[in-house]
């Protein structure tokens, strides 16, 4: 039974990343045989989770069927935090919100009280969108800092309470929640819908109020040994004598983060440039800032491209000591930051012509994103997808030294898959005196799920 639910899972990721699959090509994703992956496809259609999408180019013979997962078979709870403002929304396995997405201004730093906001606004968008809790799988959140993403703490910004991120949220919001590295996400999000999309070694820079960084190496995101690779914003290459919030000086980001193109363009129009930002520019709000120095750069105002074009030429000398170290096949510029368009990329490219040695930047290819500010949101669906896999991995060994000599009652949500083992007393409540068998959804309590009126018998069995 835990199989059953593991390869479901796969499958159910492998569409969602891929689209449209015949059963050839599933079983080699699955590393399964292609009678097993028959069964797994006629489960997912039973159900409605998968449909035939059409059929794929005969190789010689008849054309085989090709299936896809439907939209709305499942959601995901997806949230883009940066270092000022938040974005909620619930994504539909297309990747599209089912609700407006919803933003707010929720400062990190700072701010104990952050992780409670945040829990109180994502109830109100779940009771909002209107979808039946079961058919969220669960949340996927994307933050700046110093990230553990395996256990679910930022080290680099303080809340109150005393459990992690992960507890807190899950607990609080009946789901599984995953945290994980803002840039690690665009970066996660371009392997799989974006620019990176089929390539092996990327290198994935993400602009916004400070300058991250995703790498992926041989076709996976590399998170470094402490989970914490990337930090770009901070390698000292500026001899500028300003302080960085890192506290050492001449970081990249003292001079080419966004909050520091506002800057600039504020003391650019005080010293008397010219621009269509007007005079009075600057509301004091860095997304209201950066949004009009955006409008200004499609317009082709001369002051905005030349301070956008300076920012990417410095952004540019920094990747050039990238492609020295790793020989990346393609550097993709990723984010906020990519509102402006194409304004970065020549800049870039005359850095990187520069300050690169030819014979190991010729073969590396520069891209704009295509998912732009949206990177990160389909970044935390795809961190979702992942780690329901992982979970089960996980939890198939879990499972294996559950120990009762009794009698136990195996439960099954026919939702989403969640197995619970345990006693039932005369009325039929669940017991959780028993070792319970953690699904996608975590151990809330027995309590949540008997009042869900999820679960069933699935069959009753004894474990020696």
């Amino acid at each position: 039974m835990v199989n059953k639910y593991f390869y479901r899972a796969l499958a159910l990721r492998e569409f969602y990343f891929s689209g449209k699959l015949s059963t050839t090509d599933l079983s080699d994703r699955m590393g399964k045989s292609i009678p097993h992956v028959m069964k797994v496809i006629d489960d997912l259609l039973s159900d409605g989770s998968i449909v035939e999408s059409g059929y794929a180019p005969s190789s010689g013979g008849r054309r085989p069927v090709t299936y896809a997962i439907r939209q709305d078979a499942m959601y995901v709870l997806s949230v883009a935090m940066d270092q000022v403002f938040t974005r909620i929304a619930l994504l539909d396995m297309g990747n599209r919100p089912v609700a407006p997405v919803r933003e707010l201004e929720l400062p990190l730093s700072n701010n104990p009280e952050a992780i409670i906001q945040l829990k109180d606004t994502i109830k109100e968008v779940v009771a909002e969108a209107g979808i039946p809790r079961e058919r969220i799988v669960g949340a996927g959140i994307g933050m700046p800092g110093f990230v553990d993403f395996e256990n679910g703490i930022n080290y680099s910004f303080t809340f109150s309470g005393s459990k992690t991120i992960t507890e807190y949220l899950t607990d609080e919001l009946g789901m599984p929640v995953y945290i994980d590295n803002d840039s690690s996400l665009i970066a996660l999000a371009e392997l799989h819908f974006g620019a990176a999309r089929d390539k092996k070694n990327v290198t994935v820079i993400n602009i916004g109020w400070g300058i991250g960084l995703g790498m992926i190496l041989n076709g996976e995101l590399f998170r470094g040994h402490d989970g914490f690779a990337g930090e770009f914003s901070h390698i000292p290459v500026f001899n500028n004598n300003k302080l960085c919030s890192c506290g050492k000086s001449g970081c990249l980001e003292t001079e080419a983060s966004l909050l520091v193109v506002i800057e600039k363009a504020i003391n650019g129009l005080r010293s008397g440039r010219l621009s269509t930002l007007g005079a009075d520019f600057s509301t004091g709000h860095s997304q209201a800032d950066w949004e009009a120095i955006v409008k200004a750069a499609h317009r082709g105002d001369r002051f905005v491209v030349e301070l956008l074009s300076q920012t990417a030429y410095d952004i540019g000398k920094a990747v050039a000591i990238l492609i020295h170290l790793m020989n990346p096949q393609s550097v993709v510029l990723s984010g906020r930051g990519t509102t402006a368009g194409k304004v970065w990329e020549a800049p870039v490219q005359q850095a990187l012509n520069e300050h690169t040695i030819p014979r190991l930047a010729a073969n590396t290819q520069l891209a704009i994103s295509t998912l732009g500010y949206q990177a990160e949101l389909i970044g935390a669906v795809a961190l979702v997808m992942e780690n329901r896999v992982k979970e089960y991995k996980l939890n198939q060994k879990r499972y294996a030294h559950l120990h009762e000599t009794r009698n136990i009652t195996i439960y099954e949500n026919y939702q989403m898959g969640v197995i619970a083992a345990g006693r039932t007393n005369a009325a039929g409540f669940f017991s959780v005196n028993l070792p319970v068998y953690e699904g996608p959804c975590g151990i809330q309590s027995a309590t949540i799920w008997e009042r869900s009126n999820l679960f069933r018998p699935a069959g009753r069995t004894t474990l020696q």
